[in-house]
């Protein structure tokens, strides 16, 4: 596996190919059952990938739980990714959409239960909500990041 540097201004060195895990899960009614999603990311994790992508959203939130537990014992050895702006429950208010810092404390703080750990190594924006103002999200970034919550973020498909 061959590592690069994470963007123009980190240290932070992350394998070429990302494990993206959208198909972690079976709640959208297809996907990975937790035995079939260990045996993709220890193929993964034994090529030497250690860049991990996800979202509260997919699967409505079982490819974070999935993850949490494969993650178990071995956390420091990847970079975790997650996005939020989509809910996790299609019944969840409307409070816990969209990119909000209301919304964003909300989502980080149910990743960091599923994933079970501490922090997210980047926390993306997952699009724009079409009505929160860039500088809000990027203030409630720098709130997460000065709380140890996330190390780094950013805005994925903007």
């Amino acid at each position: 596996m061959r590592y690069r540097l994470f963007g123009k201004h980190t240290g932070l060195r992350v394998s070429e190919l990302v494990l993206g895990t959208g198909s972690f899960g079976t709640g959208w009614g297809h996907g990975a059952e937790p035995e079939e999603a260990r045996r993709i990311f220890d193929a993964y994790a034994d090529a030497g990938g250690n860049f991990i992508d996800t979202a509260n959203g997919y699967q409505f939130g079982q490819s974070e739980e999935i993850l949490g537990d494969l993650l178990a014992g071995r956390r420091d050895d990847f970079v975790l990714a997650t996005k939020f702006t989509m809910r996790t429950d299609p019944a969840a208010g409307i409070l816990v959409t969209g990119n909000s810092r209301k919304a964003m404390v909300s989502s980080v703080e149910a990743s960091l239960r599923r994933l079970k750990t501490d922090r997210i190594d980047l926390y993306w924006a997952h699009m724009s909500d079409g009505v929160t103002p860039v500088e809000e999200v990027v203030r409630g970034f720098d709130d997460l990041v000065q709380a140890g919550k996330i190390l780094y973020a950013g805005l994925s498909d903007f």
